[in-house]
């Protein structure tokens, strides 16, 4: 009867968490199925071979890329305001370790993602591939 009762207890685990279980569902940002590949030997983006430095990339996600280098990885955010319906206003910029967002001037941490406000960041997965940068939704 105990090994019953263990099993029962710990079947749960092993199917109540996955690591492929990403949720970047934001009511103001439309979610586009994409994938980029970002090339660090380039001058353009030879700076997120260090850490604490970050890249706009235009023309991908719904108002743009900001890729960063935490240092232990590289975290991937749409340019886009993230509490702000989209907007003349809504297009982030970057200021140090921060995204801020001109329609309200809130600042969101580039390491998190996190603003302080109902919703952060609308993050994207990243694979590393030497210094090739794979981003994708």
């Amino acid at each position: 009867m105990k090994k019953y009762f263990l099993l029962l207890i710990t079947f749960p685990l092993f199917f109540g968490c996955s690591p492929t279980n990403f949720n970047n569902n934001n009511p103001y940002i439309p979610n586009y199925g994409f994938s980029l590949n970002i090339n660090m030997d380039l001058p353009s983006y030879s700076s997120l071979l260090y850490p604490s430095n970050a890249v706009f990339y235009a023309g991908q996600g719904v108002r743009g890329l900001i890729i960063f280098n935490t240092g232990s990885g590289y975290n991937a955010f749409d340019g886009a305001c993230p509490n702000q319906a989209l907007g003349a206003c809504s297009t982030m910029t970057i200021k140090g370790i921060n995204a801020v967002c001109p329609c309200d001037s809130k600042e969101y941490s580039l390491f998190t993602g996190q603003g302080g406000l109902q919703y952060p960041l609308k993050q994207y997965r990243v694979e590393v591939n030497g210094n090739t940068l794979r981003i994708y939704n």
